[in-house]
């Protein structure tokens, strides 16, 4: 046998183990020993030679060992390498050489791994953190139940009045606390009212434990992605949002809330209780809080007596009553139409009738009974509103709702001191103008089939700030809801004219020799044609057509031209005449697209703006509101300066100021004042010696304008001094809440005149208000106007008036974005209908009116349109509250 196969030498005492555990030293085998290696099973572990001591037997050998390296058998073997089978990194002869390694608590990253297995979590280490997790969870959700309590809904039934003060501090009314509610017993609410709102939201209700986890999921997911945080979607958890008054925020931690007590009152509160509790505390629209109230305001019967049809609408007022009450809420949301309204509010209730029978909780006999939608009373009954009241208290819960941080809710709850614009005097002397006007001229008795319906709307700006001093919104608030002041619907006719000479004059027409990029400014001394049925061409000469391949032949108001033979007539005798196919032909020239942002850029909204595809946008056929109109206005009185029309100017609480709108107010340069002067200039002969004598004060200068519709369905008057801009709208228009049509209808006749005009009885409205308005003012003359533009279409053209010209690229307003020019052919898009427009496109704009057909001028037929005026966009999108700062 070779000597390197030899067995060691067993030591004495210390048995068979013990020696497989020795080395023999240097001389017994080729693989060396650990430096300072004895021979003993401690060299083994430790790099000091000790002496070798005896043992009695294996185990007393092996915890030794195990003593001596601190780390058991397996470290010693990472040490010295196994049995010399193992090396250390010095060599195949050599140990590596390590400390001690701790356990820890949690291993991770995880020792004795290297590469992706270092940070791959254990098994062991993944399933303790998910028990922690949900032991967690469990520890916070019963730390949570136990800390919320039920909440009281009669708690709910308190609310504070909100008060209004006009503009001189007086006050004007205290509303709001007197929310009208009274809590009712479950016995009191009719089965099919709970049977209704269980269909439609909460089908579960009599059976699920108060909270939907899905619905929760979802509301956390949206307010993960930053959306809106969402209602609780069971009865359950809505009856909990609304008795929690003490916090109303819009939280994650306020959501948390609701979840934990909708759980306790699932577990701990009678289902009766519940729904009693939430058809108790319900908002309903209309001040309505509670099941009785809504009864009440909608149909003036109690609760009990309601019917399934009547319990179907009330729940679909339950979505939000500003969408779907038929009466309309504009002055909140401009989408919010009575016709909107009412078919969302049809469809809501079909379906929840359908559901019910769905669900076993009506015979389809009794739903057979059900074919329309219930008729509800007219909306406002509170007396304090009555006369303007309730349309300035309408138009400045409208600010704030939409120009503050206070909500609907936070509102409707009061508490609030609210002062508004509105100057007392004013708004009473045109209060009185308009009755004076209709008591003379308006008898329905006398002529029912003319002066039935017959309409009035006004406003009236103060030009330097924006804000609303005045308003008319109808004859009574609680007899005549739709504010005519903040919406109509009604067309303005000629009264857009002056936008189209700003246009001109700010941007300046379209030269065909130079390019589409260059531009003339125009002079109010340029040339026009004021013939009749004029043909309407393209900046480039070339003959406007519509999609059809028809022309466009412009007509005059009592189809009369102006100056014949040559026709030609200036800018400012043709406004001065209202003359149509001149200012018809200078849109053409400037670009609608410029006329557009002309009027966008006075304070018109989008939303209430016709197709500008067509000739006739220059003549009004848009619908935007007397309020707007005013402001649009106003932005000529103060040189160019625009202003956004405003209702509030200050809020305070309990706690102090909430909103003042001197901290956010701000004027914009929407014309140059070379630009809004001339208007201004050329619009005051207009009053001097025009269309609009009838508006002539007592030493005072006026500007202003006269607008007439086709079919005389509407006619305006819109005028100003430098204190004060005014409008009055006048129409026929039917607008029961039932009516879907809101039909405009012809005012031939009307007040016992062959034809209204705005110089007729919009005109002397305006009058008699602002002789009133600005009574013991100084009056104050209009700023001289500087020179402005080149006189075109005069031959020859020596003007003395200083000429300018100017590329797009130069607009005299840096600030405004100039628009796409319009192609050497701006033929409608194919796409474009009439119907984008008002009454049709072959007669739009009365006075004002066009007609598209032949070069022989027959008119082309009349495109269908939507409604029986054809007027598309008659939902009062023109009010101020659509836009960013309403009021």
């Amino acid at each position: 046998m070779s000597e390197h196969r030899r067995k060691p030498s067993q030591p004495q005492g210390g048995g068979r183990a013990a020696a497989r555990r020795g080395q023999t030293g240097p001389s017994s085998g080729r693989r060396a020993a650990p430096r300072g290696a004895t021979g003993s099973p401690a060299d083994s572990y430790e790099s000091g030679g000790e002496e070798e001591r005896p043992y009695t037997g294996r185990a007393e050998a092996r915890r030794a060992a195990q003593r001596s390296s601190g780390g058991g058998r397996r470290r010693g073997a990472d040490a010295t390498g196994p049995g010399g089978r193992r090396g250390g990194p010095d060599g195949p002869g050599r140990a590596r050489a390590s400390g001690p390694v701790k356990k820890r608590f949690i291993d991770y990253p995880r020792a004795g791994k290297s590469g992706a297995r270092r940070w791959m979590p254990s098994w062991k280490l993944v399933t303790g953190l998910f028990i922690g997790f949900c032991g967690s969870l469990v520890a916070v959700a019963g730390i949570g139940y136990a800390m919320v309590s039920v909440p009281n809904i009669a708690d709910t039934a308190t609310a504070q009045n909100n008060v209004y003060y006009w503009a001189d501090g007086s006050q004007m009314v205290a509303t709001g606390g007197e929310t009208n509610r009274q809590i009712i017993n479950y016995e009191q609410i009719p089965p099919a009212m709970r049977y209704a709102v269980i269909s439609q939201e909460n089908k579960t209700f009599e059976t699920d434990s108060g909270v939907d986890p899905r619905g929760i999921a979802r509301a956390f997911l949206n307010m993960a992605k930053g959306g809106q945080t969402q209602g609780g979607s069971t009865i359950t958890q809505q009856y909990v949002k609304n008795a929690m008054l003490d916090d109303q925020s819009q939280t994650i931690s306020r959501k948390f809330k609701e979840i934990f007590v909708a759980i306790k009152v699932g577990a701990t509160v009678d289902k009766k209780k519940i729904m009693a509790g939430y058809l108790n505390s319900a908002y309903y629209g209309r001040g309505a809080y509670g099941i009785q109230a809504a009864a009440r305001a909608y149909f003036n019967k109690d609760a009990e007596y309601l019917d399934p049809s009547q319990c179907a609408f009330l729940a679909a007022m339950l979505k939000g009553a500003t969408y779907y009450d038929p009466a309309g809420a504009t002055s909140l949301d401009a989408a919010a139409t009575p016709e909107a309204n009412t078919r969302r509010a049809t469809a809501q209730w079909s379906d929840t009738l359908n559901k019910e029978v769905k669900y076993g909780h009506l015979s389809a006999t009794e739903r057979a009974k059900y074919r329309t939608l219930p008729k509800p009373q007219n909306p406002r009954s509170n007396t304090r509103l009555s006369g303007q009241i309730g349309y300035l208290v309408d138009l400045a819960k409208a600010y704030v709702i939409n120009n503050t941080k206070i909500t609907a809710n936070q509102l409707q709850q009061g508490g609030y001191s609210i002062k508004t614009t509105f100057d007392k005097k004013k708004v009473n002397a045109l209060e009185k103008a308009v009755a004076e006007v209709r008591k003379k001229k308006i008898d329905t008795k006398l002529r029912p089939k003319t002066d039935t319906y017959v309409q009035f709307g006004g406003a009236s700006v103060d030009p330097s700030t924006g804000a609303i001093k005045a308003i008319y919104g109808g004859e009574d608030a609680t007899k005549h809801f739709t504010n005519n002041a903040d919406q109509t619907g009604a067309q303005v006719g000629s009264t857009f004219k002056p936008f189209v000479l700003a246009a001109a004059m700010q941007w300046g027409v379209k030269d065909p020799d130079l390019g589409s990029s260059r531009r003339t400014v125009v002079s109010p001394k340029s040339l026009y044609s004021g013939k009749n049925k004029l043909k309407i061409k393209n900046y480039d000469h070339s003959v406007w057509t519509d999609k059809d391949g028809k022309e466009w032949l412009q007509t005059n108001d009592g189809n009369e031209s102006y100056n014949p033979p040559s026709y030609k007539i200036d800018l400012r005798e043709a406004m001065r005449e209202s003359v149509n196919s001149a200012y018809v032909q200078l849109g053409m020239d400037v670009g609608l697209d410029k006329v557009e942002q002309a009027v966008l850029n006075a304070g018109i909204l989008k939303t209430s703006l016709a197709s500008s595809n067509f000739p006739s946008f220059s003549i009004g056929t848009s619908d935007p509101s007397a309020i707007r109109m005013a402001g649009a206005y106003a932005t000529f009185a103060d040189s160019g300066q625009q202003h956004d029309p405003y209702s509030v100017e200050k809020i305070t609480s309990k706690d102090g100021t909430v909103f003042e709108h001197s901290s956010v107010a701000k004027a914009k340069e929407a014309f140059s004042s070379q630009v809004a002067d001339n208007v201004t200039d050329v619009l005051k002969t207009v009053v001097d010696k025009g269309t609009g004598t009838a508006a002539q004060l007592t030493g005072r200068e006026v500007a202003g304008k006269t607008g007439t519709t086709d079919g005389n369905k509407s006619a305006w008057f819109v005028g100003y001094t430098p204190q004060l801009s005014t409008s009055i709208g006048m129409y026929r228009l039917d607008d029961d809440a039932s009516n879907k049509s809101r039909t405009f209808l012809e005012m031939y006749g009307t007040g016992g005149e062959k034809k209204i005009h705005g110089a007729s009885f919009p005109a002397q409205i305006w009058h008699d208000y602002m002789e009133q308005a600005l009574k013991g003012t100084k009056a104050e003359p209009f700023p001289t106007p500087e020179p402005i533009g080149e006189v075109l279409n005069d031959t020859p053209s020596p003007s003395a008036t200083p000429s300018a010209s100017a590329s797009e690229s130069s607009s005299p307003t840096p600030s405004t974005s100039p628009s796409p020019s319009l192609s050497s052919s701006p033929t409608a898009s194919p796409t474009d209908t009439c119907g984008n427009f008002g009454w049709n496109c072959g007669n739009n704009g009365g006075t004002d009116a066009g007609s598209s057909g032949g070069p022989t001028g027959s008119t082309s037929p009349t495109p269908t349109a939507t409604n029986t005026n054809g007027n598309t966009r008659g939902n009062g999108n023109g009010g101020i509250i659509a836009g960013q700062n309403g009021g």
